[in-house]
């Protein structure tokens, strides 16, 4: 059996297009998998896996719990808000103390950059990485690309404009990272204020024009304004953006072409995208929460079969 060449999923930028491929290929069978009437398999039936969370989440966390259940694995779930984290207890205490009870592998969110590294190069379990801060987001790239794939063939040869604010996504980074890998042209758009400065350094092409981006790409991967993270005020408002870098239903049928229209979630709609075109037959945001699974399922199953 082909083998992924890392022990953990820490980022995109670790691992392959071979590695990629597998993952794919692995995830298209467990798809098949969650399209039956018994959507459980046995393949990791004796492996403990701990979903340690220290940011909030709704879609990646209920979609790792899923793949690992429809594994047959034993889970443990883990939120520091209600936990000795708010006694002042460090991270790998915190995960030690987890591992202490015979947990094989860990799924971790957190707030630091560089977070789920830190804790490879200190314990023995593979570790997912579920987003770590403004850095990385391994398995949503990954599902995204294998929507892009399901959808138009292949990714090798489109064009994929990520749309909105790149400076606090870990999603922009870790698709531009998978997509280039697998032969992609990528682009970004958004206002100069939420573009990094070096972004041209990853050799993306770069829109300032929301109309224009569209007009080029095959698809475009549109990314909420993460409001959470900005430290100062990047733009004037967020009627302004909308009136500038949102996406309508009328943008898209006005194309002289078809496009795929995607989101990372959650959407705030009538901000960067209007509910019309969210919901539009442009859209595969839906299936993207679909392949999450398969595509997580993959995942955890060739860690654990790295061992």
């Amino acid at each position: 059996m082909q083998q992924l060449s890392v022990r953990h999923l820490l980022g995109i930028k670790d691992i392959t297009e071979q590695d990629i491929q597998l993952i794919f290929e692995t995830a298209d069978q467990f798809k098949e998998v969650l399209n039956r009437p018994i959507k459980k398999v046995p393949s990791l039936r004796d492996v403990t896996i701990a979903n340690v969370f220290f940011e909030n989440s709704t879609r990646t966390r209920l979609s790792f719990e899923l793949a690992e259940k429809r594994l047959s694995a034993d889970v443990i779930n883990f939120s520091a808000s209600g936990s000795s984290v708010k006694k002042g207890e460090t991270l790998l205490d915190t995960v030690n103390n987890i591992l202490a009870m015979k947990v094989d592998m860990i799924v971790m969110r957190h707030s630091s950059p560089g977070a789920p590294h830190f804790l490879s190069r200190k314990i023995n379990a593979n570790i997912v990485n579920a987003g770590d801060g403004t850095h990385e987001h391994p398995t949503q790239a990954l599902l995204d690309a294998f929507s892009i794939r399901e959808k138009l063939g292949q990714v090798a040869g489109k064009k994929i404009a990520i749309i909105g604010d790149i400076m606090h996504s870990r999603v922009a980074l870790s698709n531009i990272f998978a997509l280039q890998k697998l032969g992609a042209e990528v682009a970004v758009c958004g206002p100069p204020t939420l573009l990094p400065k070096y972004i041209g350094d990853l050799g993306v092409k770069i829109f300032w024009n929301v109309q224009e981006a569209l007009q080029w790409c095959d698809v475009a991967n549109v990314l909420r304004i993460q409001l959470e993270r900005q430290t100062g005020k990047l733009f004037p408002s967020l009627r302004e953006y909308a009136l500038y870098f949102g996406i309508n239903k009328k943008m898209l049928d006005d194309l002289n072409k078809e496009i795929v229209l995607m989101h990372p979630g959650p959407i705030n709609r009538g901000v960067e995208l209007t509910s019309d075109a969210a919901d539009s037959p442009h859209s595969i945001i839906l299936d993207q929460v679909e392949n999450g699974v398969a595509i997580r399922m993959a995942v955890l199953y060739l860690l654990a079969s790295r061992g």
